[in-house]
């Protein structure tokens, strides 16, 4: 799993650092996502996922290996 983020997209909800923060952070400057992790373990998949399904502006996605 590889996670990619567009800060172009992202309109700063914060639902991925709610569902994921070891692999999702927000920028102290503009809200916008911060990936802390391009690659989470599989303990982190599930969090991811629900991260991804949660993000409004479809800002975070996942390209599978």
């Amino acid at each position: 799993m590889k996670v990619v983020a567009d800060r172009n997209v992202c309109i700063g909800a914060g639902n991925c650092v709610m569902t994921a923060p070891d692999v999702f952070d927000q920028s102290e400057d503009d809200g916008t996502v911060v990936l802390l992790q391009d690659s989470p373990s599989e303990e982190q998949e599930a969090a991811v996922r629900r991260a991804v399904s949660l993000c409004p502006s479809g800002a975070i996605a996942i390209r599978e290996s």
